[in-house]
């Protein structure tokens, strides 16, 4: 374990020495934010979820979770239903690094109940540390609130102009995928799935994805938390395209589930399969993280969509058949 010592900087203006903010990130998106506002040497501390960019995987782990990591996705479902009736997080804090690390300011997120650690163990916690850390507390539910959020915590890192231009070239790519999808004259269709056993439809942000890519949402709800469906609502909506980025998982991951899907009556008829428009996607690192990201899942989704409109972004989606 890294225990806390104290990082400067000199001031190039004065010639004095500036203590660093010491930063601990408490979810992967805010990590990929932090990292991209430029903070990246303030970050010493992070989850054992977060992995981008790179370089973050040797800073000490701050969380970790209590789900088998051999767990399949049904167990996993069973599990997180059962931490959301008896209100018990999945994740905890490893209190004694947290406290070797000495945060001056701490990022966590309260969208998900089970996808972050107690809110009360953390305030709890910073209570009991003397130098009083900044908590910051962000609530992305949409993408204009994953830009918000990039704004909060360059504001809380006392660096609000450099949030501030991050942010406009953020939206200057989105707009350009706005831009080009106005002028389509045909919107696909889409069916969504963020977790396949049991199936659940995409929710928050991703369905918003969609709509800017070009495509309408046959099954999700902007704005609206992604929820259960049956099998048979995707074969009524029998979509032009299916799109599955399942939560946490890489593609390798999500492709063991895909194969049970595949085995569902009424499969092979599907316009998506029979026209080769099914899409497994990195949902770990794409479209279910709320972080910059995002917008790389904008431009996946788009290309995917719509080729001939959209140019193939830096980083590809993986076609499932």
């Amino acid at each position: 374990m890294m225990i806390a010592g104290t990082n400067h900087r000199r001031n190039h203006d004065t010639g004095k020495r500036e203590r660093l903010m010491r930063i601990v990130s408490l979810i992967p998106g805010a990590t990929e934010t932090i990292c991209l506002l430029g903070l990246q040497d303030q970050l010493v501390g992070v989850t054992h979820e977060c992995d981008f960019p790179a370089a973050v995987a040797g800073l000490p782990k701050v969380t970790r979770t209590l789900i088998p990591a051999d767990a399949s996705s049904a167990e996993i479902d069973t599990i997180v239903r059962r931490s959301v009736r008896e209100r018990m997080p999945l994740y905890q804090l490893d209190l004694p690094t947290l406290f070797a690390l000495r945060p001056d300011l701490i990022v966590t997120q309260a969208l998900c109940d089970v996808c972050a650690v107690d809110e009360t163990e953390l305030l709890r916690a910073a209570c009991s540390m003397l130098w009083r850390p900044k908590i910051v507390n962000l609530e992305p539910d949409s993408l204009q609130s994953v830009l918000d959020a990039i704004d909060k915590v360059a504001a809380a890192a006392r660096i609000p102009d450099i949030g501030t231009d991050t942010i406009r070239l953020l939206e200057g790519r989105i707009r350009a995928v706005s831009d080009r999808s106005e002028h389509l004259e045909h919107r696909t269709s889409v069916v969504f799935l963020e977790w396949l056993d049991p199936l659940f439809c995409a929710g928050h942000w991703n369905p918003e994805l969609v709509e800017l890519a070009g495509g309408r949402d046959c099954i999700g709800r902007a704005g609206e938390r992604s929820h259960r469906i049956e099998w048979e609502e995707v074969v009524r909506a029998d979509p032009e395209a299916l799109v599955i980025a399942c939560c946490g998982y890489p593609v390798d991951r999500a492709l063991v589930d895909f194969t049970g899907l595949q085995c569902r009556p009424g499969w092979s008829s599907l316009k998506a399969v029979r026209t080769e428009r099914v899409y497994v996607v990195d949902g770990s690192s794409y479209f279910n993280r709320p972080g910059p990201r995002l917008v790389d899942s904008l431009e996946i989704l788009a290309h995917a969509l719509h080729p001939n409109v959209h140019p193939a972004p830096t980083l590809h989606y993986a076609p499932a058949l």
